[in-house]
């Protein structure tokens, strides 16, 4: 995506001075200029260029965010809130300048109440080591986008994953957020419970705004109990169709199944050459269940009745933790898979959601456009919900290229959007989608442009993001 220049006179220049000598003064050493940590937190992992801020702050706490977000107020400079920089489509760049606030020092967890099945973290924490630090509880926290991603930035996103088809997504597993708004103090948006009437879903507001209506400082996620056993394996198909049509039946019999991953046949190419495996090269579906040892045997016997009636392989199952780890591994290493297939090329990692029932219309017809523009494009996806990726490799060097896989994008995205589907699943907005949200949400845009203006009417909260205002 070719990011457009920003004019003079949107950088607050008198202003970013003065907010960065109050950092300087209140923050001493945890408040970095350098060009090296400007950039780092500035990288994208797709092909987006990097926009640096001006400076990276480390607070240590929820007050500490609160005298960040007052002196940014008081002087109208950005603020970009900054987790791993594990997104896609650009949302930790700083395009008009500004700080970015690196919440890797609050990385505790705050409260387990492992007979309420729920936990309080503070944003920097990692889902991986959330999870080894729940082990000990019988309890762990299901959403596995692949990347150890920061619990407040999946929050951010609205992430969610390979389990998402029978776990949900960050929006089902986010009991509650704390965050610092533009008036510098902290709002809590709800408590424990359950469920509850009372007033507007502020959760939900904060859950994918992508840092754009103020800072989030803890978030009470939703626990699962660990399952007696686990089980999966591989099955490979003669077509991406008859993959995509065994996936419907599967959701569509109420098989209770908790992965469920499509790798075409280029992407297991990929997958067998960088991660050691030697299935077929032709699509495949990873699965996995989680139960007792009973039902996790029928659930097995019974998708590998399904898949054997569209052509599949046989489906061997194994509980064996090593030979699942190596699989899932395989799996979440799909991007540097796909990178492999040509290292001289960058790669273009996009997302899009349809009905479960439009999924294989869409992924064939994705697959025709790819063959008939000879690109590259693996395609891997969490079918059980209807979300599939496209890593497309081209020359960002090449003007035509660039051209030539924008074009595809946005094909792709007409092809989901006239399914009923939605331009991002999962990657969220960023700056790359923002073209293809305006054509999802039509006049709904205007509404979240008023909310917007309502939360944060000087515009300091990841400006440039999700749409223009």
């Amino acid at each position: 995506m070719a990011l457009k220049a920003i004019k003079p006179g949107l950088r607050n220049e008198a202003g970013m001075d003065a907010a960065m000598q109050r950092m300087r003064e209140r923050f001493g050493d945890r408040f970095q200029t350098g060009e090296a940590i400007r950039a780092q937190h500035a990288h994208t992992t797709t092909y987006i260029p990097a926009q640096l801020p001006d400076g990276v702050v480390f607070p240590d706490n929820a007050r500490e965010v609160e005298t960040i977000v007052a002196i940014a107020a008081q002087h109208r400079v950005p603020l970009i809130a900054f987790g791993t920089g594990s997104s896609l489509e650009g949302h930790i760049n700083a395009p008009y300048g500004g700080i970015s606030i690196d919440m890797s020092r609050m990385d505790k967890v705050l409260e387990v109440n492992a007979a309420d099945f729920d936990c309080t973290v503070q944003p920097g924490i990692t889902r991986e080591a959330l999870n080894v630090y729940l082990r000990d509880t019988g309890l762990f926290f299901p959403i596995d986008p692949g990347a150890n991603a920061s619990i407040g930035g999946m929050a951010s996103t609205r992430a969610s994953g390979t389990n998402a088809v029978r776990y949900g997504t960050m929006k089902d597993n986010v009991l509650a957020v704390t965050a610092v708004t533009a008036g510098a103090k902290e709002i809590r948006t709800a408590h424990r419970a359950k469920k509850s009437s009372a007033g507007y879903d502020l959760t939900r507001l904060f859950v994918g705004a992508e840092g754009t209506l103020g800072i989030i400082t803890s978030v009470t996620l939703r626990l699962q109990g660990i399952p007696e056993m686990i089980a999966g394996g591989v099955c490979s198909f003669p077509t991406i169709g008859a993959a995509c049509n065994a996936v419907i039946l599967t959701i569509q019999s109420g098989i209770p199944v908790a992965r469920i991953e499509l790798l075409d046949a280029v992407q297991m190419r990929a997958s067998n050459a960088y991660s050691g495996l030697s299935y077929p090269e032709s699509p495949a579906l990873f699965v996995e269940f989680h139960g007792s040892p009973e039902s996790v045997d029928l659930q097995s016997r019974q998708f590998a009745e399904i898949a054997a009636d569209f052509g599949s392989s046989v489906f061997i199952s194994t509980s064996n933790t090593e030979q699942r780890n190596a699989l899932w591994k395989a799996r979440h290493n799909a991007y540097w898979a796909q990178k492999s297939l040509a290292p001289a090329l960058a790669i273009l990692s996009t997302d899009v959601c349809v009905p479960i029932s439009r999924l294989a219309d869409c992924v064939e017809a994705t697959q025709v456009d790819i063959l008939e523009h000879g690109l590259i494009a693996p395609i891997v996806g969490h079918a059980g919900d209807g979300n599939f990726h496209v890593g497309l490799l081209f020359d960002d060097k090449d003007a035509a290229d660039i051209s030539k896989a924008e074009a595809f994008v946005e094909r792709l995205n007409a092809r989901a959007l006239a399914m009923d589907g939605t331009c991002t699943g999962e990657h969220g907005i960023g700056q790359g989608k923002m073209p293809f949200l305006e054509a999802e949400m039509g006049d709904a845009l205007d509404l979240m442009r008023q909310v917007k203006r309502a939360l944060d009417p000087d515009n300091i909260f990841n400006p440039g993001k999700i749409f223009a205002m």
